[in-house]
């Protein structure tokens, strides 16, 4: 995959077991302070990167070219990947993200007793937080607004491989509610009106976290106006040559071959929509409608309607796609060949029988846990016992997280890997560069300074800009230092 960029985003949310520690937001800024203040694992921004949702000192660039910040909107703590062109190195990077919380718990003697999530959902209060995925793209190759009809119906029916599985449901209100000043300073911005969330007792099971609570297929807003795809362009010096396209309808993946799966066939979709090759036909009559009936539907056919009229199950919905792709990009490199292949193997086995996937899959990994777990203690869907478990298996400390108690699970990375990835940068991508200016400036009495992800600034007045996240500008970003 070196033709694209590919990042992540998640959020955490954060479980205070202790109520003598206080609230969870105090807990998120001990450890937000505890990275860059204690361990020194990156650099604090001086500047607002966003008035309303990353104010000054909310976080900072990592010495591994990602971030870690806390989202001033929910004050839930965030962690973003640094740019990768290897699926394999993406996953070592998302998963050294949670790697430094986890060590920064224990350096802090907090680990017993605060625990962080990469879930999506709050079963009871009706948050919803998510994984985000970002993907450069060539904005020149094709009518992205053209584009986006045929990578609609892809999104909606990839959750029945990368569903992060979830117990319950829950559905909006059909009263909307104005804006009311006692909601965050954002909120009067940004949002016009809310919807209110109740639990939903008709599910009992769905594959997909955030399906209930999406609202439109593209959206520039995200709270209370949830998308699949919410456009970005937030560039420092808008000199970057490959903006990026940013998926908001995603979840995390405790499952390692899971988030393979999605962030490879995705790309691969992406390049059959700048080769303008999907194959006509995937639109979709209702794509909100379908993404919510695949998410809900117990018999795992998930049938669904086409605009020409026609149903469809979501499966061959899907072989539409990975054929063209067949077709167009098997032989190009060893990466895409194995994201065919593992595409192909996992569609054949949904169709087959999904539980054959309990191994890969965490709807499925999920799923049947909780049904032993029913079977064994005779305890009904909507037990509060299984909405912890479901919670549980989020829990990203492998002492405590169910997820990492299956007997079986694929892996595909190291844990050596990942702990290289908390201490050092791709060396393949623009975040090598920033990563050497992060470890250069931690060592030198300097002023004011502004890190960006395309571009550096240190008084007086030397600048740096990284406009090709393809180029790792290690020289460059030496020679900077140097200049200092």
């Amino acid at each position: 995959m070196q033709h694209r960029i590919v990042g992540l985003e998640t959020e955490f949310g954060c479980l205070v077991r202790d109520p003598r520690l206080g609230p969870y937001e105090e807990i998120v800024e001990r450890v937000k302070d505890a990275v860059f203040y204690r361990k020194r694992w990156g650099l604090l921004d001086l500047h607002t990167r966003d008035m309303y949702f990353e104010p000054a000192e909310a976080g900072g660039f990592l010495i591994n070219g990602g971030r870690l910040y806390i989202d001033a909107v929910g004050s839930h703590l965030e962690y973003a990947t640094p740019e990768c062109r290897s699926l394999r190195d993406l996953i070592a990077y998302e998963r050294a993200g949670q790697r430094l919380i986890l060590k920064v718990l224990r350096e802090l003697n907090l680990h017993e007793r605060v625990s962080f999530y990469n879930n999506s959902v709050d079963h009871f209060a009706g948050h919803t937080f998510g994984c985000h995925e970002n993907y450069s793209v060539n904005p020149e190759s094709l009518s992205w607004r053209h584009a986006l009809d045929k990578l609609v119906p892809f999104l909606v029916t990839r959750q029945i491989f990368a569903g992060a599985g979830r117990v319950g449901g829950h559905r909006l209100t059909t009263t909307w509610q104005a804006k009311s000043p006692s909601r965050h300073t954002a909120d009067s911005v940004f949002v016009d009106s809310a919807y209110g969330v109740e639990p939903d007792p008709t599910v009992d099971f769905q594959l997909s976290q955030r399906a209930d609570h999406i609202l439109h297929t593209v959206s520039g807003r995200v709270r209370f106006s949830r998308a699949l795809i919410n456009p970005k362009w937030d560039q420092m010096y808008e000199l970057s040559r490959s903006p990026r396209l940013h998926l908001l309808f995603g979840e995390a993946n405790p499952s390692e071959y899971a988030t393979f799966l999605k962030l490879g066939t995705t790309i691969l979709v992406l390049d059959l929509l700048e080769e303008q090759a999907v194959p006509s036909g995937v639109e979709l009559a209702a794509p909100l409608r379908a993404l919510k009936e695949i998410s809900r539907d117990p018999t795992y056919r998930w049938l669904i309607k086409r605009e020409n009229g026609a149903t469809i199950p979501a499966i061959d919905l899907q072989r539409l796609y990975l054929q063209a792709a067949q077709r167009r990009f098997f032989g190009r490199d060893a990466e895409t060949d194995e994201i065919l292949r593992e595409w192909e193997a996992t569609l054949d086995t949904l169709e087959r029988d999904p539980f054959e996937l309990a191994d890969r899959l965490d709807w499925v990994a999920k799923l049947k846990m909780l049904r032993l777990f029913q079977e064994s203690e005779g305890r009904a869907w909507h037990d509060e016992a299984l909405y912890s478990l479901d919670l549980e298996y989020h829990n990203i400390d492998p002492e405590q997280g169910l997820y990492y108690a299956l007997a079986e699970r694929r892996r595909l990375v190291s844990e050596r890997e990942i702990e290289r990835a908390i201490e050092a940068a791709p060396t393949d991508t623009r975040a090598y560069g920033r990563a050497v200016i992060v470890r250069g400036l931690r060592q030198r009495a300097v002023g004011e300074y502004m890190i960006e992800w395309d571009g550096i600034f240190v008084e007086p007045k030397r600048t740096l800009v990284l406009a090709d996240p393809f180029h790792p500008y290690g020289e460059e970003a030496e020679q900077f230092l140097r200049r200092l």
